[in-house]
């Protein structure tokens, strides 16, 4: 970038800054978060420190001047190491305090106020002193049972060898300094920080420059807040930003001020530990799974920033679909680089009004690709360029034609890379579940002319393999017996496999459910099919279509012989499920949003990817997005992980 080109794009983000700045300061308005914002000042800043001279007293940056170990022993906790529930607004806090106040009587509820902590993005210890040394250094593993990692903290400076005897736990993290030269290797500061603990060799973990703190001491200390306190005296590293909180209204107060200042923190954080400060009061409220009832996290909203979309450039999927994908000036969100954000179709970059070449924000809420929430035209400068959809497939020159008032498609049937995706359709978690073949294997054996459709895969032969890069004897004889293995599958995962145009999890399920066999559903007639719930006369007239193409029943008949067999599919019906319909937004712990889905399903759930007054429930995982959002508004019933682990 010129010096002149950096002067006309400071000019227009100080006005845009300022814009927001009012909007929030004086007319107590958002349009953007406070993340995205940050994200301006962050690239204003960047670019006064590229160039002083651009520097101004207006600005808004001046506002303020051992031995390797073998493996790891088990080591069980003298009390169970538990996780918290969650909570996303304040309306969850006060249910929160709602709950717990039930279980307590008058006098009890009057003496409730409240410590918190910082939520570090780190993993929890546990660390038992005895004779006066540090005995045993432990990981949370299930909340019973740990893997011992002593000599790895010993290593961590931050954490003492000796102290008076004692069980205490807390939190080891990695600087986001040091994060900063292993980020091209881990996804986040965490994971860093759980791969560093748990490494065998502990000169390994001391090069990682591992930091701690420690925030609960297992004995009878009457407050939490005490607690802190000894800790401290006992020469244990506390967050100094923890703080007591008399009431709610201060622990929000608490929660808005960590908000602002997380950035210049110098490790990551997703949130505040909202504690019940009286140790009697806290043991009185129990847990709940494996949750205390006395504690909750009070997490972040979703994380937004802005960058700039450098291209936008297409994508073909299995039936032929041209999905239009923003390349964007590589940004972290949320502890990940993000590069990529779908923009769907060509009607939803009309609406939002993308050109390339715009800044944007961009909003990571547990989904892996990023969402473009807003365009900023302030700060274009006459550059930007129109988006058109193409006329013909960049992959293999066929013609583009619109279906389904929307959707651009790709007319060519024999296009490669629809067969491909076909092919990556066929083989994932929720069709035939099949390990070892990603997109290059598939690559390989389309080009090498080994298949032609996925039944093929079956027929394979050892010595067809070993010819392709990477396999050798054991890699081809495991890849044979691993796609052998998987010939047996249910009739909602077989229909999904099979790639029907507009036919998903859900539709496969509603088919199943109506029609029960596959024989039923082959011979359905168009009224039969229209006749489903949630069937329209589109996906209808797919289903209808597919199963009167001669290709198509070669394709089932090919599937049969070389033995594939579908089973029985039984569902276990569940009053609390059947005729409700579950949205799931953010990240789960306990088990993939696929498996939850299927959960769901089988005991006669819905799954909508949408929330609308006929939502039954949100569950809401780790960094939930708009859909969170969207479900306060509507009043919908939102579900914590642990609460829909209690429900199932």
């Amino acid at each position: 970038m010129t010096k002149q080109e950096a002067k006309r794009r400071v000019q227009k983000l100080k006005k845009v800054i300022k814009h927001h700045r009012y909007l929030y300061h004086v007319l107590d308005k958002h349009e953007i978060s406070d993340a995205a914002l940050d994200s301006l000042k962050k690239e204003l800043f960047d670019l006064e420190q590229e160039f002083p001279s651009l520097v101004t007293a207006d600005s808004p940056t001046q506002r303020v001047g051992g031995k390797p170990l073998a493996k790891f022993k088990k080591v069980k906790h003298p009390q169970p190491m538990l996780s918290f529930n969650d909570a996303f607004s304040e309306e969850d806090m006060r249910d929160w305090l709602e709950r717990i106040t039930k279980l307590l009587t008058d006098k009890e509820k009057k003496e409730i106020d409240f410590y918190c902590e910082l939520k570090i993005d780190g993993l929890a210890i546990e660390l038992i002193y005895e004779e006066g040394v540090l005995r045993t250094g432990s990981t949370r593993g299930d909340g019973k049972i740990g893997e011992d990692i002593t000599q790895n903290l010993k290593t961590v400076e931050a954490i003492p060898l000796s102290a008076d005897d004692a069980v205490v736990r807390g939190e080891v993290f990695i600087p986001k300094k040091v994060f900063e030269k292993f980020k091209k290797e881990y996804a986040n500061p965490r994971n860093l920080a759980a791969g560093s603990v748990r490494q065998l060799d502990p000169k390994i973990t001391a090069s990682r420059q591992l930091d701690s703190f420690i925030y609960d001491i297992i004995d009878n200390t009457g407050y939490h807040q005490e607690k802190h306190s000894k800790l401290k005296k006992l020469g244990f590293k506390t967050n100094p930003h923890n703080k007591y909180c008399k009431d709610l209204s201060e622990v929000f107060k608490f929660h808005k001020h960590v908000f602002k200042i997380r950035e210049k923190l110098p490790y990551e954080i997703d949130g505040i530990v909202v504690i019940v400060n009286s140790s009697k009061l806290f043991d009185k409220l129990g847990t709940v799974g494996k949750a205390p009832r006395g504690a909750i996290a009070y997490k972040f909203p979703a994380m937004q920033v802005t960058t700039v979309i450098e291209d936008i450039r297409v994508q073909v999927g299995r039936t032929g679909a041209l999905t239009p994908v923003a390349h964007l000036k590589p940004v972290r969100v949320g502890g990940v680089i993000v590069a990529r954000a779908t923009l769907h179709n060509e009607d939803e970059i009309k609406r939002l009004g993308v050109k390339i070449g715009d800044t944007v924000v961009i909003e990571r809420a547990g989904d892996v690709i990023p969402d473009i929430v807003k365009v900023l035209p302030g700060l274009r400068n006459g550059k930007e360029k129109e988006f058109k959809m193409p006329k013909h497939c960049p992959i293999c020159g066929g013609v583009v034609v619109k279906s389904e008032g929307v959707v651009s498609r790709c007319s060519n049937k024999k296009c490669f890379a629809q067969r491909k995706e076909f092919f990556n359709h066929f083989v994932s978690k929720q069709a035939f579940d099949i390990d070892g073949l990603g997109p290059k294997v598939i690559d390989q054996l389309i080009g090498k002319g080994l298949i032609s459709d996925p039944a093929d895969l079956f027929n394979l032969k050892k010595e067809e393999l070993i010819s392709l890069e990477r396999f050798a004897i054991k890699s081809a004889t495991n890849f044979i017996e691993a796609v052998s293995g998987k010939k047996e599958i249910s009739l909602p995962r077989f229909i999904y496999a099979l790639s029907i145009r507009n036919v998903g999890e859900e539709t496969a399920l509603d088919l199943i459910k109506y029609f029960g066999s596959l024989r039923r559903i082959k011979e359905a007639s168009l009224s039969e099919l229209e006749n489903i719930q949630d069937v329209g006369p589109v996906v209808a007239q797919s289903i209808y279509s597919w199963f009167r193409e001669k290709k198509n029943l070669d394709y089932l008949e090919k599937l049969e012989k070389v033995g594939v067999k579908i089973t029985k599919y039984e569902s276990k019906k569940d009053k609390n499920f059947i005729g409700k319909t579950f949205v799931l937004t953010g990240g789960l712990e306990s088990m993939t949003r696929d498996e939850a889905k299927q959960k769901i399903r089988d005991l006669g759930g819905d799954i909508s990817t949408s929330v609308s007054k006929e939502t039954n429930y949100v569950i809401a995982g780790s960094d939930p997005g708009s859909k969170y959002d969207k479900a306060l508004k509507l009043g919908v019933k939102i579900l914590t992980e642990k609460e829909f682990i209690k429900l199932i």
